[in-house]
């Protein structure tokens, strides 16, 4: 249990990095929402950045991948049929997720040593729809496994209860934020109220979740908890 916690740990920590890295400090910073035509001059002018965010998307669908084992191993002695449910929605949110990636590579693809273009334009604009919609789905899927997660949380004998209502919260704010922005046309008048729904319960939860099992994983077992598994 000390080895799968020290792996979903590591693999939490993996996914912050390499995704705030991948989507904010790469992707959001290329993407000018009011301009076409200037998301395709970035994507064309700073194709390496590109490239490094798309890998490093990568990274964290790989790592979120091992996630769908190890959270399995750790939760599976609370409620088998409820860790195998879990973990169909984590692996339905990667495979959304990979699918959406295909879309950004040929994003990038489509930007190698190209003219900018109307017709290009176009396509960037039309594949980072085709993108960002995928994810959306993705995270909606994402929001039910954490829902389910948070609950076998409160019912672990390990797990602190704080724990597993802070993943429900942020399950309902990923909820909220994806099902809204699939079916509201208005959405992005309300998109920065969506986003505070989703981001401040998501990184208190996941996060707190995240140093849980760093500390599980890690801490040195006392010579009495030694005394008792010999």
């Amino acid at each position: 249990m000390k080895q799968l916690a020290r792996i979903s740990g590591i693999a939490y920590l993996m996914i912050f990095l390499a995704g705030f890295y991948a989507n904010f400090a790469v992707l959001e910073s290329l993407i000018d929402k009011n301009s076409s035509a200037i998301t395709a001059s970035n994507f064309i002018n700073n194709h390496i950045q590109l490239g490094n965010g798309l890998l490093g998307f990568v990274v964290m669908l790989c790592f979120d991948a091992l996630l769908v084992w190890s959270l399995f191993g750790l939760t599976k002695s609370t409620s088998k049929r409820m860790s195998y449910l879990a973990s169909f929605f984590r692996l339905l949110h990667a495979l959304f997720f990979g699918v959406a990636l295909f879309k950004l590579w040929a994003a990038y693809q489509i930007t190698f040593n190209a003219t900018i273009s109307t017709n290009l334009q176009n396509q960037v604009s039309e594949l980072l729809l085709d993108f960002d919609t995928l994810w959306t789905v993705g995270l909606l899927f994402f929001g039910v496994h954490l829902l389910v997660l948070g609950y076998l949380a409160l019912k672990s004998i390990t797990i602190p209860n704080a724990i597993g209502i802070l993943l429900m919260l942020a399950a309902i704010g990923y909820i909220i934020d994806s099902t809204a922005k699939l079916i509201m046309p208005n959405y992005i008048v309300y998109k920065d109220v969506f986003e505070m729904v989703v981001i401040i319960p998501s990184v208190i939860g996941e996060f707190s979740f995240t140093v849980w099992l760093l500390i599980k994983g890690f801490k040195k077992q006392s010579q009495q908890e030694v005394e008792k598994i010999v």
